[in-house]
């Protein structure tokens, strides 16, 4: 038995896999989200743990026995937030988010200087954890000055777990400290936040050993004593991973709260300047690049709620017939963008709007908005040097064929859907956990789901979808010049 740990922003996913991969069972328990001032998003590390138990005790009604009898263990979590822990191995402040934007200027500072972008490979974002760190010196500095270790995520969970402080290379290089070619740490990187290596987990690949399970927390878990965690994976990399998207140009396009363009590379090919992610994956000599748009099914949720209508419902209410765009335009920026603008202060709107503009004109509209984020994606994909031929649709959004076929027309490329099945960052971190307790092949482990059904582009719609792109193409900087 091989048990995957998903540390997720709104919950903490436990997911339990046989030698075969069989999932056996699954259990989670709900994260929140604090934001005690503009732009902020924190959460609480303990609630992490309390989360952890919480997952595995529920988890543990059915399969106390198969617990029992776990193997190895993967981690996999949200990015980039900035976990910091004091000399005696206590949470100093809340963990700053992946989607905090309050460090907009200090990771503009630190993207002004050329080594950033040229080791890192990518530009400083907000939401990035070195620029989290130069606000804390700055904003926090007593807090600052009783740093001893910056911890993502899930590696404050494996500092619970195991009592090492140790990363992997996919999460590390959401950074901005890592030589993402060399992966290892770079010294000037760190030191232009005022920290050292000493501040930093060691690193691992994905794939190896990274500390064993504490006998103590094992015994409040229901797991064995002693045995291996994986290295695990960035929550992206760990659905990698669970979606068999290990090979190079394989791709899948993740219709989650974000949005994430996914292809894995067997060479690093950096390019900051088209707002790309190039990072590590969670397998050794491979690496990845993402175009990330940070509302996805966010803005469907949005609209639900300003409409008091379930997400389901607004999309149920257009049909199974796929329509050209309307009049009305949605710009998806509900808090600012990444790929391609890196802009933090931008927000989203709707253009287009008129007498006969209803409810299901206004669900159109962000689905399309959010397929034309992803054309964005894969613009920039293509000027860093990666052309796709397919995707495969994973998260929420991939559960309404309407907006899978709109994104298939948008994006002119066939969009794969997997048959039934958990293939998720829990998944991909039970197959980690399992690579890493039995020494196994990790191409042979990680492997693709077989496809269910295949959706095609709408020829007879793709004119109008272009012709509406080229509007929203244009539309960015109009806005951009009225917020300024």
């Amino acid at each position: 038995m091989y048990l995957g740990l998903d540390l997720g922003t709104s919950s903490l996913k436990a997911l339990l896999i046989d030698d075969n991969q069989r999932i056996l069972g699954s259990a989670s328990a709900p994260l929140t989200v604090e934001r005690p001032h503009h732009g902020w998003s924190e959460q609480d590390p303990y609630s992490w743990i309390h989360a952890t138990r919480a997952a595995l005790s529920e988890l543990g009604k059915a399969h106390a026995a198969e617990l029992a009898r776990v193997r190895g263990i993967g981690l996999s979590g949200h990015m980039h937030g900035a976990t910091t822990i004091d000399r005696d191995g206590k949470v100093i402040r809340p963990c700053i988010l992946w989607n905090d934007t309050r460090s907009y200027h200090e990771a503009a500072e630190l993207d002004a200087d050329p080594i950033f972008r040229r080791l890192t490979g990518n530009i400083v974002f907000p939401g990035f954890t070195a620029p989290k760190l130069k606000w804390m010196a700055a904003n926090e500095p007593e807090a600052f000055a009783r740093v001893a270790k910056v911890l993502l995520p899930k590696d404050y969970l494996r500092l619970w777990l195991s009592g090492e402080a140790i990363s992997e290379m996919s999460d590390s290089a959401g950074t901005s400290w890592l030589d993402t070619g060399k992966r290892a740490w770079d010294d000037s990187l760190l030191a232009a936040t005022g920290l050292d290596r000493s501040h930093m987990p060691a690193l691992v690949e994905g794939t190896e050993r990274a500390g064993a399970l504490r006998a103590d927390v094992a015994a409040d878990l229901g797991l064995p004593a002693g045995i291996p965690i994986a290295g695990g994976a960035g929550d992206n990399a760990a659905s990698a991973c669970g979606m068999g998207t290990v090979g190079d140009n394989h791709a899948f396009a993740s219709l989650g709260t974000s949005g994430v363009l996914f292809a894995a590379n067997n060479r690093y090919l950096p390019n900051p300047g088209s707002a790309v992610h190039a990072f590590c994956h969670a397998l050794p000599g491979t690496w990845h690049q993402m175009g990330v748009i940070l509302s996805a099914t966010d803005s469907l949720n949005w609209l639900a709620g300003v409409t008091s209508m379930k997400p389901s419902a607004l999309t149920s209410e257009l049909g199974d017939t796929l329509l050209a765009p309307g009049s009305v335009m949605f710009l998806p920026y509900l808090s600012g963008e990444r790929t391609p603008h890196n802009d933090a202060a931008i927000r989203g709107s709707f253009t287009g709007l008129e007498h006969a503009s209803d409810r299901t004109s206004l669900t159109r509209s962000v689905l399309e908005g959010v397929c034309f984020a992803f054309r964005d994606s894969l613009a920039a994909l293509a000027q860093a040097g990666t052309s796709l031929a397919r995707v495969t649709a994973i998260g929420g959004g991939s559960k309404s064929d309407y907006w899978l076929e709109a994104l298939s027309t948008v994006l002119d490329l066939p969009v794969d859907i997997p048959e039934g099945g958990d293939f998720g960052a829990a998944f991909g971190a039970a197959r980690l956990g399992l690579i890493a307790a039995e020494n196994a092949d990790p191409l042979s482990v990680c492997t693709q789901p077989a496809t269910e059904r295949t959706i095609h582009p709408n020829r007879d719609l793709s004119a109008a979808f272009d012709e509406a792109y080229q509007t929203y193409r244009a539309l960015y900087p109009a806005i951009k010049g009225a917020m300024s």
